[in-house]
Formats: C-alpha cells, structure tokens, sequence
C-alpha cells in the first residue's frame, strides 16, 4: 500500500485526507495535504526539524490536534513543512518531527493561509484491507 495525500472540496473551506498502511503514515500525509493547501509541497526543503507533540482521547480528536500543532508552528515559527515522522502509542500520544523551511514568500507563493483544522467531515479509520485514512476540514 503506497501512501497518498489529497483534497476534497467542502463549501468555501478545503478537506485534507492522508492514506497509509499506519495510522502514523495516515496522519504523515495529511500533514503533506495541509502544507499542499499552502503551496507545492515540492518546493519546501526538509532543512530544520521541529518536534511536536500532543495527545487525545480519540483518534480523531489526535488527528485534529496534530493538524493544528502544524498550522501553530507553521504560524509562530514562518514555516512551512514538507517531511514528517510521526509515532502514535496506544494511549494515543503523537510524538513527531517535521522538517521544513522558513516561508519564502516569492519561492513558495503561499496560496491561502490555514486557520486551523476542524471537526467537520473528521474521521480516521481502517478500512478491512487494512489501510488507514485521516482526513477533516480545514479553515481557510
């Protein structure tokens, strides 16, 4: 199963959905769809590492809270990430890195500004083949 990322449309907002055979690797590449939502992931380089951590009572809940740990680095630090290593234990900690670089406004020509990740259409689950999707809404 390989990974993937997307968007889905959702009204005046944007969804990201992530799609591994982990969890971890799910929310990895819904981290990629939200720096996508910015710019071109391919024109961030994975050049300083942040760690982030958080943790939920839920999977979905995790989801969101990861999500919006990157929009409040992305945001406090004027970075954009484009690599991410993520680990979930059973109690539902998230410890990760992300790598990526201080925003270049005139190399990366951010498209929108994410506000925050939200619980509209929120859902992580495993399909019976085993693969993992993340995905939720997000405010821009």
């Amino acid at each position: 199963m390989q990974k993937r990322w997307e968007h889905f449309e959702h009204g005046a907002d944007i969804g990201v959905r992530g799609v591994g055979p982990t969890m971890a690797a799910a929310f990895e590449q819904a981290a990629l769809a939200l720096t996508g939502v910015i710019t071109d992931a391919a024109l961030v380089r994975p050049l300083e590492p942040v760690a982030v951590s958080c943790e939920a009572p839920s999977d979905d809940i995790l989801l969101v809270d990861w999500l919006n740990a990157l929009v409040y680095e992305m945001a406090t630090r004027r970075m954009l990430f484009t690599r991410f290593e993520v680990s979930i234990d059973g109690e539902r900690h998230l410890h990760a890195t992300a790598w990526g670089e201080r925003v270049d406004p005139r190399r990366h020509e951010p498209a929108v500004e994410v506000k925050g990740a939200t619980h509209t259409a929120l859902r992580v689950a495993r399909d019976p083949s085993g693969t993992w999707t993340a995905e939720c809404i997000v405010d821009v």
